[in-house]
């Protein structure tokens, strides 16, 4: 067999060779814009042109800062597929973490959208090495610096000539994204050629995603989020049309791109699903074929809502921004029954399967010892496989999330059914330790959230004299919806044990969200505990 390298500019040739006629539609604020994959592939080549004009280097690290929008792919295989690497820096983090992870990364160039600048600016000078800063003009307002660093994105394509690209040796790198943890610097994951050629065409599988020319895919995940779960090297793969939300992913715009663009895959976290579900009555939806949800558990009172009103229940997958982020997904196996059938809800609600080429096991954190499959051993989620990370980017803290043997400590707490279903209990840090047991703070935040009246519900341990941590429960109340402490008590007994009722249950308007919309314990154990 030829040792052929797996490389981004096959994908990126593929599409432009034989899907230049499919669409790349972006949201934007003055409307809709329209291009075909063969514009978008001249102009990509173009843009590697663009990074030799500007003299940056063949190994150079590429930045951006925007939305999702077909600019924005045009960078995702400019850079690659020129040799250098994309870096997609997550606009949600705190201002010091964004400065950390470009100084870290040592990036040289940084893309940003105009409707940015007013987050993005503020940042500059803290900046170490970043030599040219080019805005791509999305309609924003603000006003463009004079400064000699600073580029407009159209102007430079306009001038610039085709560039070189190439087929590199597969484990070069090609992309980087930083974890968006809760304390401390992020740390960097870079992603190579052949990662991430395998992780699209694992999401082209009949039981991942199932991805074909045949789709027209919504990632409404950010491209700063992991690389928007794959999606947006998937598509040109496969030849998919993909419509990019822009920057208003709110419920009633992911709506409509989902009806007026007759979307057959859209994939988001759950508090877009969340926001996206009431403004479904009534529309057309008949191309719709697939949900996916991830970035934390999905309740299935959420997954069954979408069931019962749009006839096609969220499909739950589990990843890291270490795992590409595909891990898992909750695909319902021909012996188990339909996919839709009611009574496979609990299996719909589990993090799912492995993923093809994904090896995973559940183990003893303090003793690395291998737990069974038996639905009831409860210990670290740990994986390994192509597109999973075997250490991060130049930090020593690697140490303490990878095995001797290699394998990613993921953090998660979960059970593996003899099916293969993996269900995550809870992260290890968040797990409340109540008088010498466990008590999983996301089970029972799913069974609160399974209340008719409850939008959204996040469980924090707090302090306690007698049991040394008890649960304390903050519940966000859905609209026009009346409920006190004893009515959630009295709605989980007998769904949970009566040990793991909530003394305390706090009302809230909103659960504080991390930059990747999971819910920030940190923040509820500062205000409701006294401490972190």
């Amino acid at each position: 067999m030829s040792d052929t390298p797996l490389s981004l500019t096959h994908v990126f040739e593929r599409a432009e060779r034989l899907f230049g006629a499919k669409e790349i539609i972006t949201a934007t604020a003055a409307g809709r814009e329209r291009t075909t994959y063969a514009a978008w592939a001249e102009r990509t080549r173009r843009l590697a042109g663009v990074f030799d004009a500007l003299g940056l280097p063949g190994d150079a690290r590429v930045a951006t800062f925007a939305w999702n929008s077909a600019r924005h792919l045009e960078l995702y295989f400019a850079a690659p597929c020129s040799g250098r690497v994309l870096h997609a820096l997550n606009i949600r983090l705190f201002p010091e973490q964004i400065t950390y992870a470009v100084n870290h990364a040592d990036d040289a160039a940084i893309f940003v959208d105009r409707s940015l600048l007013g987050l993005f600016w503020p940042l500059v000078e803290t900046f170490e090495r970043v030599g040219h800063i080019v805005v791509m003009d999305d309609g924003g307002a603000a006003e463009i610096p004079d400064d000699p660093r600073v580029h407009d994105y159209e102007t430079l394509l306009a001038a610039a000539e085709p560039g070189t690209f190439g087929r590199f040796e597969e484990h070069r790198a090609a992309a980087a994204c930083y974890t968006s943890g809760t304390t401390g610097n992020p740390k960097g994951v870079v992603y190579t050629h052949r990662s991430i050629v395998l992780h699209a065409l694992t999401t082209m599988t009949a039981d991942n995603m199932a991805v074909s020319e045949r789709d027209t895919i919504l990632p409404v995940v950010p491209m700063f989020h992991v690389n928007a779960w794959g999606l947006p090297h998937a598509a040109p793969m496969a030849g998919a049309n993909l419509v990019m939300p822009g920057p208003d992913l709110s419920g009633p715009a992911v709506a409509a791109l989902m009806e007026e663009e007759r979307v057959t895959l859209a994939a988001g976290v759950p508090t877009i699903w969340n926001a996206t579900l009431p403004e479904l009555a009534g529309r057309d939806l008949a191309a719709l074929r697939m949900i996916v949800c991830g970035g934390s558990a999905v309740p299935k009172a959420l997954s069954e809502a979408y069931r019962e009103q749009v006839g096609l229940p969220i499909t739950q997958a589990w990843g890291m921004t270490e795992t590409s982020p595909i891990g898992t997904v909750a695909t319902v196996k021909s012996t188990l029954g339909e996919q839709g059938d009611p009574q496979l809800a609990d299996v719909r609600a589990s993090a799912g399967l492995p993923a093809p080429l994904v090896d995973l096991r559940i183990a003893e954190p303090a003793t690395g010892e291998e737990l069974a499959w038996d639905g009831e051993a409860r210990g670290e989620l740990q994986v390994t496989g192509p597109w999973i990370a075997s250490s991060y980017y130049d930090d020593e803290r690697s140490g303490d999330s990878f095995t001797v043997d290699g394998w990613l400590r993921t953090g998660d707490v979960a059970t593996v059914d003899p099916e293969g279903y993996v269900r995550l209990v809870d992260r290890t840090k968040d797990l409340i330790k109540s008088g010498g047991e466990w008590i999983s703070s996301v089970e029972l935040e799913n069974e609160i959230m399974a209340h008719p009246q409850v939008a959204e519900a996040a469980v924090v341990g707090v302090p306690d004299e007698r049991w040394g941590e008890r649960p304390l429960a903050c519940v966000v109340l859905a609209a026009g919806a009346t409920l006190d402490a004893d009515a959630v008590r009295a709605f989980l007994d007998g769904r949970v044990p009566k040990w793991w009722l909530p003394e305390r249950v706090e009302f809230i308007d909103e659960v504080p969200k991390t930059s990747v919309g999971k819910f920030s314990k940190k923040d509820l154990r500062a205000r409701f505990a006294g401490g972190v």
